[in-house]
């Protein structure tokens, strides 16, 4: 089991941040959401920013804009992770290379398809 963090966790379930805590939770790892505007999603306590999650995770998987994820890179590293997601829409050169120069382990993937879990069926 995973300790894994959803960055762009939404109650939308439509949204792949959505479709992500289910997936993770599908898979048997423990899920902690990350929105500053959600208190709960999937019945799980959602946390305003990743340095309120009180763990550090194995792994962080991004929902968010590349301008968006740039101003929360340095918090990510702050916290730490073994591997850093970045799912399709999230990356940029710029988030690539501000990521890669905090030391983040980057991987540039669907973390939901990574699972053997197709989207669609969520």
């Amino acid at each position: 089991m995973k300790t894994v963090a959803i960055l762009g966790a939404s109650n939308d379930r439509n949204k792949f941040g959505n479709k992500a805590v289910r997936a993770f939770l599908q898979h048997g790892d423990r899920v902690w959401p990350v929105n500053p505007k959600e208190t709960v999603v999937e019945g799980l306590p959602a946390f305003p920013s990743i340095t309120a999650v009180p763990e550090r995770p194995d792994l962080v998987s991004v929902y968010l804009p590349p301008p968006v994820l740039l101003k929360v890179l340095p918090d990510i590293a702050a916290r730490g992770c073994g591997e850093l997601w970045l799912n399709p829409g999230t990356d940029s050169a710029e988030v690539i290379a501000a990521a890669e120069g905090l030391g983040l382990n980057v991987i540039r993937a669907c973390s939901i398809v990574a699972l053997g879990i197709s989207p669609a069926t969520l």
